[in-house]
Formats: C-alpha cells, structure tokens, sequence
C-alpha cells in the first residue's frame, strides 16, 4: 500500500504532494514500483495534530482520486474517519476505507456499511493530540487484540461483511517503543482474529529510535521493519519506499517457496 499524503503537515511528506498535480505523478510513480494499493490521506493524524475541516479535506482528496482512477488500475484507499469524508471519497472512486479510528466517530460506522466497500480498522489510544502523553497498557498485544476484536463484532452486527474487514495494531497511535517493539515481534498472535492484518511502520519515529538516530534517513530501515511484519503475519503493508519494500518481501517470498511467481 504506497502512501500519498496530501496535506501540508503529514509528518514524513507534508506539503511535497499538495498540488494535485505532484499528487498524481506521485501515486504513479507508487504503481509504477509495485504498489498494489494506493492510500490517499487528507488529513494529518501526526502526534499533536489538531485535524481538518470536513470540507477542506473533501477538497484535498476528491480532485486526487478522481484523477487516479482514471489513470492507475490498483485500488484507492481513503484514509479518513470522517463520514462525509467517507462519502465523498467512495463516491469518487475510492475502493476501501481505512480509518484510524476503526470506525468509532459518529455516523461511521453505518457510512461504511452503505457504501459496502472494505474497511481497515485500527487501533490507537487516545486521539492524536494526545496519543503519546504516556500510553500505558497492561498487555499491549492483549489488549490490541481484544478491542480489534470488539470493532469486528460491532461492525459484524452493523451488517459489514466479515470478508470485507482488515485490522490494524496501529504501530505508533498510543504506544512506546517498547510498545511498539512488543507488538511486531509477536504480530502472529492477531491472526487469531482471523482476518487480514495491515500494518504501518514507514518512516515513522520507532524507525528511528531501533536506528540511534533520529535524523537518520528511515527508508531502508522501514522496509526492513516491514519485511520483519510480513514474516511475522502481516497481509498488507502501508509505505512511503514502495520499490525497496517490494524487492526485499517478493526476495524471501521466493527463497521461502523458489515456485513463487517471480514476474
């Protein structure tokens, strides 16, 4: 899943995919590497980040999508927890939801249950203006794992098809790094959930932090992390360095299985 941000504040490529027009040859350049999805957000969800207004986030995305659909044959995923944002979206093309707040803010949840597209359900404590204000759990992925499960059974009693449900632990939303260093080390145990798992490390702080450096460039160290998730049960994973991401999962699949397909 290659991630285009079209905001001004996101925080690894605020700003650079603000005019459509570096939007789309962004999104193209995604495909072009080996994206299989394309994930357009409009609203920073960034630790301190204050959101967006409805319309504005409408406007930031709608042009986008619309133009992508017309030329790019992958899916279009929406990162949004705004209902309307939803509509909008769905309406301009996009083909899944993907929503930080596993569909908690109100008029979401029977949103994505009319549009009948799939949605990703993730997981964060708190909001993102305080998410990282000391995160505590008693048993991170434990507890991770149980509220995913609730959002699955309220959606299931929403009327969401259960084939249409991916889930989240949020790597980052609420938690440390030893949080953070727990849950991808024992990612397998929510697949006991039973669905497919997407997970986003790209780029992000913990990236950093395993590096010593926070000024360090995270490119290679975030496909790494993303290798690690995939070998650990991960379906899906969310980037911003498409072709390194690709190159070092399709490389074990094939030393896993030399019948892979290799294309």
């Amino acid at each position: 899943m290659g991630v285009v941000n079209v905001t001004p504040d996101s925080f690894s490529d605020g700003g650079r995919y603000s005019e459509l027009a570096h939007a789309v040859d962004r999104a193209t350049e995604l495909v072009s590497e080996g994206a299989d999805i394309i994930d357009v957000g409009g609203e920073s969800t960034r630790p301190r980040s204050t959101g967006t207004d409805v319309v504005e986030e409408i406007q930031r995305v709608v042009p986008l999508i619309k133009e992508l659909v017309r030329r790019v044959s992958v899916p279009i995923s929406i990162d949004t927890s705004k209902p309307e944002v939803m509509d909008a979206a769905v309406e301009a093309g996009a083909g899944l939801i993907n929503d930080v707040c596993a569909l908690k803010n109100d008029g979401a949840l029977s949103a994505a249950r009319d549009l009948g597209v799939p949605v990703c359900l993730m997981h964060m404590q708190g909001n993102p203006q305080s998410m990282q204000d000391s995160p505590y759990y008693d048993d991170v992925i434990t507890e991770v794992r149980e509220f995913l499960q609730q959002r699955v059974d309220t959606c299931l009693d929403a009327g969401i098809p259960r084939n249409q449900l991916l889930v989240d632990p949020g790597f980052g939303f609420g938690k440390n790094f030893n949080h953070n260093r727990s849950l991808i080390l024992e990612l397998d145990q929510l697949q006991a959930l039973g669905l497919p798992i997407t997970v986003g490390l790209s780029r992000k702080r913990f990236v950093g932090a395993l590096l010593g450096d926070l000024s360090r460039d995270r490119s290679a160290s975030s496909a790494g992390l993303a290798l690690i998730a995939v070998q650990n049960g991960a379906n899906v994973v969310r980037c911003h360095d498409v072709s390194v991401t690709r190159d070092l999962i399709r490389s074990w699949e094939v030393l896993q299985n030399p019948d892979h397909d290799r294309g």
